[in-house]
């Protein structure tokens, strides 16, 4: 059986905080790959700053080159219409069967994942792997994690991560304001931004 890691997100950019967190999942649970996957059209939230599929895809692709054990996973960007995780849960599935999933998240979307389309689904093909961050002190993660696994039967496990605080929204302004965002992300990215004029006003 092999061990998957799945780290969903809009990625607009992508940047170190998102690496380090897949990298601690790859770590701490073993897992053979992780497979960092780009919406296309997420139900919960439009894409900010009118960044085209193909940008995001191609900063992904810069980010994660050097490391053999990340795989870029187009599974929902090639997909039509709005994509849910329960949809990309059973997809890989089916494709392989012989596989562990492992889907990774802050501990702030833990928080509202009862309102996940047909979360009593997704926790069947998975085991959430769930990041803390400063926002959240461990003992009310902890008492979320028991709660949903009561609830649902779900397999949650606490994942320990660096406390980096990073987000593609702050980086998103500090470009727009002309800041520096070196040492936030990939120099291969930052470049790519530059070069393509991104996320400027």
């Amino acid at each position: 059986m092999k061990n998957i890691g799945i780290m969903g997100g809009t990625f607009n950019p992508i940047h170190y905080g998102h690496l380090l967190l897949a990298e601690a999942a790859y770590e701490q649970f073993k897992l053979d790959t992780v497979y960092i996957m780009p919406n296309k059209n997420p139900q919960y939230r439009m894409i900010s700053s009118n960044i085209s599929v193909a940008d995001r895809v191609a900063m992904i692709g810069l980010a994660i080159c050097e490391n053999p054990h990340f795989t870029l996973s187009t599974e929902e960007i090639d997909r039509e219409g709005a994509t849910y995780t329960v949809d990309t849960l059973k997809n890989l599935t089916m494709k392989m069967p012989d596989s562990n999933f492992y889907f990774i998240m802050g501990a702030d979307s833990l928080f509202h994942f009862e309102s996940w389309y047909k979360a009593d689904e997704i926790v069947k093909m998975c085991t959430i792997l769930a990041a803390s961050r400063a926002s959240h002190v461990s003992a009310d993660i902890e008492s979320q994690i028991d709660y949903l696994a009561a609830k649902y039967n779900a397999d949650i496990k606490l994942l320990n991560t660096p406390n980096l605080d990073i987000s593609s929204h702050s980086l998103r302004k500090r470009i727009r304001g002309g800041n520096s965002v070196r040492y936030l992300l990939p120099d291969s990215v930052e470049q790519y931004i530059k070069k393509h004029h991104l996320y400027e006003e």
